[in-house]
């Protein structure tokens, strides 16, 4: 990859699409894949099941019929199960990966359970499961030429702190480092980005207000109703510093993707002539361009 403006790439969920049963109004793939095109947007990821064609050579034809290239996508799967493979699952999701030509496979580690507002604790045997999980399926990745990684993710087994460093210190994949999920979790981004930058390879940018965030980290509201309320701000709005983790990044010789990631909930479509989301993802384009010119 070269220059930032060549690795900016969009996710569904800034649109509100997500794979959490009744998280709200869902556009279709075509206004999607359009206007990510009509913002600049060089590539996206997937989003969840069902949004894309499930068939491999249709999901590619889809996204360069549109003229966008295939990042990877997100693959929520049990990891901590002894009594649960999770291969299959993501040996199917590669398929279509491979198709489209997508380098980079954004492995989370579910519950097991519907949403993200709760989620179990773990014990010595769920985590030496799940570090052995992460690194068998990073090598399956590798053998089919793509980059897997971990994103630590709200209500998923890697959350806070002390998850991350686990997964730092007991397995080899790479990090994804999502700023938002990472700093509602309680693990400063800014901080991760300069300790661990040679675990990162991929970034999922996002901005949030700290507020809400610590409103999370108390348990005074669930995740998703902070997402609704707008935790989640367009670049630039919010609390995080963006520029730092950029410049650390890129000075680093990062060269991997920067995927604009605004969660939403859309409790309906969008009145005719508005933008919706759109608004805010054409923000938050401006705004990561802004940074890459100080780079």
């Amino acid at each position: 990859m070269s220059s930032i403006e060549n690795r900016i790439a969009g996710a569904p969920i800034s649109w509100g699409v997500c794979e959490v049963p009744g998280w709200g109004w869902q556009y279709d793939a075509e206004t999607v894949l359009h206007q990510m095109r009509e913002v600049g947007l060089a590539a996206t990821e997937f989003g969840p099941d069902g949004f894309l064609p499930d068939a491999p050579a249709e999901k590619a034809a889809t996204l360069s019929g549109n003229g966008l290239k295939a990042v990877g996508g997100f693959v929520p799967v049990v990891l901590h199960d002894p009594g649960h493979d999770p291969l299959p699952e993501v040996a199917k999701a590669l398929e279509g990966f491979v198709a489209a030509g997508a380098g980079t496979l954004v492995l989370a580690a579910a519950t097991g359970q519907e949403g993200y507002d709760d989620r179990p604790v773990l014990d010595d045997l769920g985590w030496s499961t799940l570090l052995g999980n992460l690194d068998r399926l990073a090598k399956v990745a590798a053998e089919q030429g793509l980059v897997a990684t971990l994103h630590p993710h709200v209500g998923t087994m890697v959350e806070n702190a002390d998850d991350v460093d686990r997964v730092l210190s007991g397995s080899t994949i790479g990090l994804c480092l999502d700023t938002g999920h990472l700093l509602i979790g309680g693990v400063d981004p800014v901080e991760l980005a300069k300790r661990h930058t040679a675990r990162i390879v991929h970034t999922h940018l996002k901005d949030v207000d700290a507020g809400w965030a610590a409103k999370v980290q108390a348990g005074a509201v669930s995740y998703t109703d902070a997402v609704r309320q707008g935790m989640y701000r367009p670049l630039g709005a919010g609390d995080i510093d963006l520029g730092t983790i950029v410049t650390t990044l890129e000075s680093a010789g990062y060269d991997g993707w920067y995927v604009l990631e605004q969660d939403t909930i859309l409790t309906e479509a969008p009145a005719p002539g508005s933008d919706g989301p759109l608004a805010d993802v054409r923000a938050s384009v401006a705004h990561l361009r802004h940074l890459a010119e100080g780079v």
